[in-house]
């Protein structure tokens, strides 16, 4: 049963856009959170951008702040990550997460919290 798919990666030259989608078909319809993680070979995955869909708060990692954007399309369960002005080391596998509640009242960012999880899609920054 699938229920967290990623696509849009690929190889892309620095500067470039890549749009990232995650379709999420697990909580369909109900407010959650969904994030978006990357993994650089040897390292554990590090969050890049959340959002709760109830209402749109998003969060962004230092590095990409500015440059990465995510967005929801709640009619069709897919959050998207338009990641802009790309670099060399945001060459990585970007996966997506999902969690039905907030912690706090936000998403968290840590691996830990999520525990589904889509199977990745490779971005590869070339300079």
């Amino acid at each position: 049963q699938v229920q967290l798919v990623e696509s849009g990666g690929g190889p892309v030259q620095a500067g470039g856009s890549l749009r990232l989608s995650c379709a999420e078909s697990i909580y369909s319809g109900r407010p959650k959170c969904i994030a978006w993680f990357r993994q650089f070979p040897g390292k554990e995955r590090e969050g890049v951008a959340a959002i709760y869909t109830g209402n749109g708060d998003t969060f962004y990692s230092d590095s990409v702040k500015g440059r990465f954007a995510i967005s929801p399309d709640n009619a069709k369960s897919t959050v998207y990550l338009q990641m802009n002005n790309l670099e060399p080391d945001d060459t990585a596998i970007y996966y997506c997460a999902a969690r039905l509640f907030r912690l706090d009242w936000a998403c968290p960012t840590g691996a830990k919290y999520y525990d589904n999880w889509g199977q990745g899609t490779q971005v590869t920054v070339s300079s």
